[in-house]
C-alpha cells in the first residue's frame, strides 16, 4: 500500500491568541491541534474537571467508607494501565487509615481478564468485605454476580466500553457509560481511580478522618501520568494536565521509588523527562511482568518504598523486557513472513481490508504487539491470536485511525453471536476470545466488517505531518522548543515533519535500525538522521541513495555530555509517489 502524506492545515490567523514569545512553529504545532489561547496551555490543577461532575463518584465514597474498618480488596489488570491503578488505590486507601487493603491481579494465561467468577474464587480466600476493580469490571457480569453471592460488596472502576448488560456491583464509576455526561470519556483506568481517590481525600477531609501527616491525593500523579500515557487513551485537555502535572512531580523527584529505579535502568534522566520517555522506557518494562510472568512483581515494585527493593524488583522486569523483546523479535519475523505469503496472493491480498494472524507457537503476552507492528506495516486493523488452551484461542486486535476496533467485534457478535466467547476494548486496541475451530469464518466476518466501516472514508494509507520546516528551522532550538512544548501523545501527536532530502550516506545498525546522513537540496545543510525498526529482512534489503521524502521528528540526542539535533525518521518515502495534500485539518 503506498502511502499518502497529508499536511495538517495551518491558519496564521489562529495564533493571534497565543504569546508571541511561543517559539513560532509551536506556535503552528499548537494551532493546529485546537490550542487557540493562553488558557488552552494552562496545566495547572485547576484546570482539571471537577471530581463531582463523574457520574458514580458519591456513591463509590460512601461505598468505600462503609469498609473502612473492613476488608478491601483491589482486583486489577495485567497491563501498566491496569498496576499503576492498583498500586495508586492501594497507596491512598492505605495511607489514609483503611484498616485492611491488598491487592489481586490475574495471571492472564490461567485466569484470563477481568473479574472471573475463578478470580473470585481465589479473592474469597482471602475474605475481602468489599473488591475494588481498577482498569476492569465492566464486562465481568457473571464475576460480579458471583462476588455478590458471596456477601462481598464489588465497586467497579472502569474506562472500557460497556456491553448490553451490566454488571450488578454495587457502584459504578465508568466516563463511557451511556448516558454519562462527564467531560473527559478519555480518561484511563488510573484516571478513573484518581477521581474516585480525590473525592474520598474529600470527604475524610470534611469528617475530620484524615490521619495526620497523610499524603494529598496529588502525591500519587507520578502513578496517574504514568498509567495515562502507557494506555494511549487519547490525551484530552483534561487527561494532558494529569499528565503534566505527573510529569512535574517526576522531574522535581518526588515520585515513587519504583519509577525512579526504572528511569535509571532505561538511562532516562528524571529532570527533563517526557511523556515519550514513560511512554517507551518505562511502560514496557512494567507491562513485561503482566506479558511474560506476572502483573505482581510491577505492582510490588510501584508499591516499593525502600529504593534497594524497587531497584531489585526494577531489574527483574528488565530481565522479562528483555524476554518479551526477544520473543516478540522472533513473533515479528513470523507474522511479517506470513503478510508477505498472503502479498503474494496479489488481489485477494490488496483487497483484505482486516487481517488475522495466527500461530500455535506465540505467546499470548506478546501477540498485541506484533499485532501493533504489522498494523503499522499494512496500513489496516490486524488481530493476532495464540493458542490459549487446545480448543481456545486469546486474540488482540490493534486497528487504524477511523475504524473503531471495539465496535468492529461488538457488530460481528451482534451478526454472529456465537461466534466470540468474549471481547472488549477500545477504539484503537481490543481483546477477544474465540474457539479455535471457528477462526476461519471469524477472519472472513472480521474482514468483511472492516471493509463496511473502510467503505465510509477512513484513510488507512494517510500519514500526517505538520508540513515541511525550513532548513533554518531544523535546528536544536526547535526540537528543545517542541520537547517542553508537551506533552504529546494520542490524539495530541508529537510534531511531525515532511520533506525532500538526499542521502548522502546510509547504513545498517542493530539489524533492524537504518542510519543516515541527509541533506536539504541545494543547501549545504545535512543532519544525522535515524530510523528505528525499519527493516523488515535483512537479507532482501536495499540501502536507499539519491532523493527521498523523509516522515520525521526533531530530537534532542544527549552524546558525552553534549545537545545534538538527530532527525528520527518514521517513513523513507520515493519521491515519485511522494505527492502532499495540504487541505486537512486536524482540529482538536
Amino acid at each position: 500500500m503506498n502511502l499518502r502524506v497529508v499536511r495538517r492545515e495551518f491558519r496564521p490567523q489562529e495564533c493571534a491568541g497565543l504569546s508571541s514569545d511561543l517559539h513560532p512553529v509551536l506556535q503552528r504545532i499548537y494551532v493546529t491541534r485546537g490550542i487557540r489561547t493562553a488558557a488552552d496551555l494552562d496545566m495547572s490543577l485547576e484546570r482539571l474537571l471537577p471530581v463531582g461532575t463523574l457520574e458514580g463518584v458519591p456513591a463509590a465514597v460512601d461505598l468505600l467508607l462503609r469498609h473502612r474498618t473492613g476488608r478491601v480488596l483491589v482486583v486489577g489488570d495485567f497491563d501498566a494501565d491496569g498496576a499503576t491503578s492498583t498500586a495508586l488505590m492501594v497507596r491512598a486507601l492505605t495511607g489514609w487509615g483503611f484498616a485492611s487493603v491488598d491487592f489481586l491481579v490475574p495471571n492472564r494465561f490461567k485466569f484470563g481478564y477481568g473479574l472471573t467468577p475463578e478470580i473470585v474464587a481465589l479473592a474469597a480466600t482471602r475474605s475481602p468485605t468489599l473488591i475494588v476493580t481498577v482498569d476492569n469490571g465492566i464486562s465481568s457480569t457473571a464475576g460480579v454476580t458471583h462476588a455478590r453471592s458471596q456477601g462481598i460488596d464489588v465497586l467497579i472502576t472502569d474506562h472500557h466500553l460497556a456491553g448490553a448488560q451490566l454488571p450488578e456491583a454495587n457502584v459504578i464509576v465508568n466516563p463511557n457509560l451511556a448516558g454519562s455526561t462527564f467531560g473527559s470519556r478519555s480518561l484511563a483506568g488510573v484516571g478513573v481511580a484518581f477521581y474516585v481517590l480525590a473525592a474520598v481525600r474529600r470527604r475524610l477531609d470534611a469528617e475530620k478522618l484524615t490521619p495526620a501527616g497523610a499524603p494529598n491525593v496529588t502525591e500519587f500523579l507520578d502513578l496517574v501520568a504514568l498509567g495515562t500515557v502507557a494506555d494511549v487513551v487519547p490525551l484530552d485537555p483534561n487527561n494532558r494536565v494529569l499528565v503534566a502535572q505527573g510529569l512535574r512531580r517526576i522531574r522535581a523527584g518526588r515520585c515513587v521509588a519504583g519509577i525512579r529505579a526504572l528511569l535509571e535502568l532505561a538511562g532516562r534522566r528524571a529532570n527533563d523527562l517526557t511523556a515519550a520517555d514513560l511512554g517507551f522506557a518505562v511502560a514496557p518494562r512494567l507491562n513485561a511482568a503482566g506479558r511474560m510472568d506476572d502483573m505482581t512483581i510491577g505492582i510490588q515494585c510501584l508499591l516499593a518504598d525502600d529504593p534497594t527493593t524497587a531497584q531489585e524488583l526494577a531489574a527483574r522486569l528488565d530481565e522479562l523486557n528483555q524476554e518479551r523483546r526477544a520473543t516478540e523479535a522472533r513473533m515479528q519475523i513470523e507474522a511479517l513472513a506470513a503478510v508477505s505469503r498472503l502479498r503474494e496472493t496479489g488481489p485477494r491480498f490488496v483487497h483484505r481490508s482486516g487481517v488475522c494472524l495466527y500461530d500455535e507457537t506465540w505467546h499470548q503476552g506478546v501477540v498485541g504487539l506484533v499485532a501493533s507492528r504489522v498494523k503499522d506495516r499494512v496500513r489496516r486493523p490486524v488481530i493476532a491470536f495464540a493458542l490459549a488452551e487446545d480448543e481456545t484461542l486469546r486474540g488482540s486486535a490493534r486497528s487504524v485511525p477511523g475504524i473503531h476496533i471495539r465496535d468492529v467485534l461488538d457488530a460481528i457478535a451482534v451478526r454472529e453471536p456465537d461466534l466470540i466467547s468474549r471481547f472488549g476494548g477500545h477504539a484503537m486496541a481490543a481483546g477477544l476470545t474465540l474457539e479455535r475451530s471457528s477462526l476461519d469464518r471469524f477472519a472472513k466476518a472480521f474482514d468483511a466488517e472492516v471493509g463496511r466501516w473502510a467503505a465510509r472514508g477512513a484513510a488507512s494509507d494517510a500519514v500526517e505531518t505538520d508540513g515541511e520546516l525550513s532548513v533554518q528551522e531544523i535546528a536544536l532550538e526547535t526540537a528543545q522548543a517542541l520537547r517542553a512544548g508537551g506533552p504529546w501523545g494520542q490524539s495530541f501527536p508529537e510534531p511531525s515533519f515532511d520533506g525532500i532530502f538526499t542521502i548522502r550516506s546510509s547504513r545498517v545498525v542493530g539489524d533492524r535500525h537504518l542510519k543516515m546522513w541527509v541533506e536539504v537540496p541545494r543547501t549545504g545543510r545535512s543532519f544525522d538522521a535515524i530510523a528505528f525498526n525499519h527493516i523488515e529482512e535483512r537479507a532482501a534489503f536495499v540501502l536507499p541513495a539519491g532523493s527521498v521524502q523523509l516522515v520525521y521528528r526533531l530530537d534532542v540526542n544527549e552524546y558525552q555530555g553534549e545537545r545534538r539535533l538527530q532527525l528520527l525518521v518514521d517513513h523513507v518515502l520515493p519521491v515519485a509517489i511522494a505527492t502532499p495534500v495540504v487541505d486537512l485539518f486536524s482540529g482538536n
